[in-house]
């Protein structure tokens, strides 16, 4: 297996899903449910989330064949939204969210919050970049990785709350945000580059 790799592709999607930014919105969605109630709904937006990112990783090329739509193209499109997302983390915009007897760990937690173009993209273009089959598994445990801490965050989101405080929260999705603002834009400048080579 690819330790480098498995690293590289768990750091990105770490850093898009910012599990600490989503403490607040998980929190808030959740203030009426039990404790277990908010455990299950931990799992249900994880596995929803790993999912939809995996259904991608595995038929995405496809649908963008079929779409004919290129990679770089949308891996330009994928940074400039990334790029929208960490600008919205860096200046503390909070995500709106409402409850309509819809099942937050559906929506808005596993899709978008999740299962996001940011997350789409990072995943299909490093299935791109594996080729071989232990490559692709270290991306596929990268991925299973990346879910499990999703889900060890959101299932201790209370406790880790309390431990941060809001302002370590805070603290904590600003740097994300910083982070994922310069993955936007090397995914940005590598679709433009992209295109170019295609044109």
């Amino acid at each position: 297996m690819d330790l480098y790799l498995f690293t590289s592709t768990l750091v990105t999607l770490f850093v898009i899903l910012d599990p600490p930014g989503l403490l607040p919105v998980f929190l808030g969605l959740t203030r009426r449910m039990t404790r277990k109630e908010r455990n299950a709904s931990a799992l249900n937006a994880s596995l929803v989330g790993g999912g939809v990112i995996l259904l991608f990783a595995l038929f995405g090329r496809q649908l963008l064949a079929y779409l004919h739509v290129s990679m770089p193209a949308l891996q330009l499109a994928g940074g400039l939204l990334l790029l929208l997302v960490a600008l919205e983390l860096l200046q503390g915009k909070a995500t709106e969210t409402t409850e309509q007897g819809t099942n937050v760990a559906i929506v808005p937690l596993g899709i978008p919050l999740l299962a996001g173009p940011g997350s789409i993209v990072a995943i299909m273009l490093a299935v791109d970049d594996a080729g071989d089959p232990a490559r692709l598994l270290a991306v596929g445990l990268a991925l299973a990785a990346a879910m499990l801490l999703v889900y060890l965050f959101l299932r201790f989101a209370g406790i880790i709350h309390r431990v941060l405080g809001t302002s370590g929260t805070t603290l904590a999705s600003r740097i994300a945000g910083l982070l994922l603002a310069g993955i936007a834009v090397q995914m940005s400048a590598d679709g433009v580059f992209g295109l170019i080579a295609l044109s």
